[in-house]
């Protein structure tokens, strides 16, 4: 039988804007993209802790660098700049392997800096 797991995490994800006019779903940075094995285009749930909105959209790699998390389209009524997203993906695994296995977790502060990794590298 297989499962779906946690893959990895990027929590307290600071909403740097919102754009309804963008294409795509949520823009990231693409070095918070890296540290979570996270890919352009991959499925992500996303919950906002300002205000309970739970949502799933897929990620898009915005300017490498710029620590920017963008709500765009349909995204952008669901949270507005200064928000916090905790912004998960998840696998498929072999219940057996399951119980082995890690996801992939960094914490953002301030200016959506990594202030903790877990189970990176």
């Amino acid at each position: 039988m297989q499962i779906h797991l946690l893959r990895s995490k990027i929590h307290r994800a600071l909403v740097t804007d919102a754009n309804v006019e963008h294409e795509g779903s949520l823009t990231i940075d693409p070095d918070l993209m890296d540290k979570v094995h996270l890919l352009p285009y991959e499925r992500v749930v996303c919950g906002n802790l300002a205000n309970g909105n739970r949502f799933e959209t897929y990620a898009i790699p915005g300017k490498r660098g710029s620590r920017e998390v963008i709500l765009n389209v349909a995204t952008a009524h669901l949270g507005q700049a200064g928000d916090r997203l905790t912004i998960m993906t998840f696998g498929l695994f072999d219940e057996k392997s399951g119980p082995n296995h890690k996801p992939r977790v960094i914490v953002l502060g301030e200016n959506n800096a990594i202030k903790e990794e877990r189970n990176i590298g």
